[in-house]
């Protein structure tokens, strides 16, 4: 008997309105595999990521998620296969730390039914994995930026899927708050082989924690690889319309990405 995918893509096309978006889009992931969607803004990546999250029914194609049709199930049984952490999600007013993550435990309950022994040593599980059980109990409304990240990712741990969708992890982050929330996320990746389907914004960044880069242009799928392979300066550029130099992190060895602006420290760069 063959072994279904994780997460597979086929076919994909979408339009807001008369306007296409999406182009044909193939894509498939494996066990464990952590996937970087780049581009640049308005190339559908989080489009793509809402279609493959099952929140945006495809105008054309599929997508399965271990064999299963997701346009075609109901929302909890979608919520059991894909969890997805949205890039400004909404912060629930008055609840604790804890009252959010146990919201990742509803695709698991009946109708009036109430969170058990089962769903509170999950939430502590995901919690303690992703450090924020220290204060499960504080209301999210006096936490940092990057405390509220972590509940939020700590919430889509709880539905205990095969599958994670970020839409940029880091945005609205500082620098110490980014290597952080996305060491954190390597180290769950590594520990539970959950597939991550990331779209990122910092490039090097997504070199750095990535081990497959999918590049977006125009609604299509222009490059697919490991970063060295999809990070150069031709793709990037290209890609980004902009002109970049590429290269290789003295500690990581993979791709960083630096932007060649016209004028640096007053003086206009030649050539």
């Amino acid at each position: 008997m063959s072994v279904q995918p994780p997460l597979k893509a086929t076919g994909i096309g979408f339009s807001y309105g008369q306007r296409p978006v999406l182009h044909d889009i193939d894509l498939e992931a494996e066990t464990g595999e952590a996937i970087g969607i780049v581009g640049p803004n308005g190339s559908g990546k989080t489009t793509l990521l809402r279609i493959v999250g099952g929140t945006l029914t495809p105008g054309q194609g599929d997508v399965y998620v271990r064999g299963e049709r997701l346009p075609s199930l109901r929302p909890r049984d979608r919520a059991r296969l894909v969890a997805m952490v949205q890039q400004s999600p909404a912060v629930p007013p008055g609840f604790s730390a804890l009252e959010v993550v146990l919201m990742g435990r509803n695709p698991y309950l009946g109708l009036l039914q109430w969170e058990g022994q089962r769903d509170m040593d999950v939430c502590q599980e995901v919690m303690e994995l992703t450090e924020t059980w220290e204060y499960a109990a504080r209301p999210v409304s006096t936490l940092s930026g990057g405390e509220l990240q972590r509940v939020f990712i700590a919430r889509a741990l709880a539905q205990q899927t095969p599958v994670l969708i970020l839409d940029e992890p880091t945005s609205h982050l500082d620098i110490s708050y980014q290597t952080s929330v996305m060491d954190m996320i390597e180290r769950i990746r590594r520990k539970t082989r959950i597939t991550v389907l990331a779209a990122m914004h910092d490039l090097s960044l997504a070199a750095q924690y990535c081990s497959r880069i999918v590049a977006l242009h125009q609604g299509t799928i222009v490059a697919s690889g490991e970063p060295s392979e999809v990070l150069t300066v031709d793709v990037v550029s290209r890609v980004f319309g902009a002109p970049v130099s590429v290269i290789e992190h003295p500690i990581h060895k993979t791709p960083v990405i630096l932007p060649l602006g016209q004028v640096a420290n007053g003086r206009e760069r030649v050539g």
